[in-house]
């Protein structure tokens, strides 16, 4: 089946956040083309009343244009936190587009994450802002893989636009995650990016909601030898894997003289050269309630 577009008015798109790493939580969009099957986000759906699968469905907003943008300096706002800004129908509709030019000169610093160099489009643009820093999603270097989970651009894309990002002197991070126990080679990952960012942050595979019995059957069919491991992790509770991974990472980060910080250091926005790790294997996600959908969707929608 095809994707499914449909235009959506909106009050606003700047939201308030209660996520720890920003201030506001904007996205242009609703849905997310890139279909990740271990997308958390897919529980949005059911506000969305669209019949199609989450994947093949992307709701395009409209807001009026920012007025006084300069009330937004001195903050801090994530663009893609439930949808990715860059996803193919942004170089149609260029929405992040748009609002990147109505935010230029307020003063507001900005974090996107994304799995695509369309973001190459907008480099004069994000770069112009102050701490601009941008992330790219990264859980293996193999393409069949990496085509079975997302219908993101290919790995080498990913590489070369967070590389020309750096070179350009934005702040960049490579994002592991999720990292799939027993198939994710975080070392490996981290060889292939270190000379093109500035911080890694590592992150476990959560199995919550839909998406997690779709990837344990996935695993069953895929990779059955690993069904033992993930029924340790995942039904039993078991960390022993996470803690083993932990050490090793530890372990190549020494080595390789590059900082190792838990998620309960305090870093919070930690840069370097070589790249700062840090773990957030034990983080827990921000949980919203249907209650909140407004807070997810980014603001309420026009009648």
């Amino acid at each position: 089946m095809g994707m499914t577009y449909r235009e959506l008015p909106v009050k606003g798109v700047m939201t308030k956040s209660n996520l720890p790493v920003s201030d506001f939580s904007v996205n242009p969009y609703v849905g997310c083309a890139h279909a990740c099957k271990y997308c958390y986000a897919s529980f949005m759906k059911r506000f969305t009343n669209h019949p199609e699968p989450w994947g093949e469905f992307v709701d395009v907003k409209y807001w009026p244009e920012i007025k006084h943008p300069e009330r937004y300096a001195g903050k801090e706002a994530f663009l893609g936190s439930v949808t990715d800004c860059y996803q193919p129908c942004e170089k149609k509709y260029g929405r992040t587009r748009a609002l990147l030019e109505q935010l230029q000169g307020s003063g507001i610093s900005i974090s996107i994450a994304t799995k695509s160099d369309l973001v190459l489009r907008d480099l004069d643009l994000i770069r112009a802002f102050p701490n601009a820093r941008v992330s790219f999603s990264i859980n293996t270097l193999d393409e069949n893989f990496r085509r079975e989970m997302d219908k993101g651009v290919s790995i080498e894309r990913r590489l070369d636009a967070m590389k020309q990002f750096y070179d350009a002197g934005v702040q960049t991070t490579c994002f592991i995650s999720p990292i799939f126990p027993g198939i994710t080679d975080p070392a490996e990952i981290i060889e292939a990016a270190k000379d093109r960012c500035n911080l890694v942050w590592l992150e476990n595979l959560n199995l919550r909601g839909d998406y997690g019995a779709r990837i344990k059957e996935w695993i069953r069919e895929k990779h059955p030898e690993l069904d033992g491991l993930y029924e340790e992790i995942y039904n039993k509770k078991s960390r022993d894997y996470w803690t083993a991974l932990d050490g090793r990472m530890r372990e190549y980060t020494e080595q390789k003289g590059m900082p190792y910080l838990r998620d309960d250091d305090q870093h919070r926005s930690e840069f370097g050269d070589p790249p700062v790790v840090v773990n957030y294997f034990y983080h827990e996600e921000v949980k919203k309630s249907a209650k909140k959908a407004n807070d997810v969707f980014g603001e309420a929608v026009k009648k």
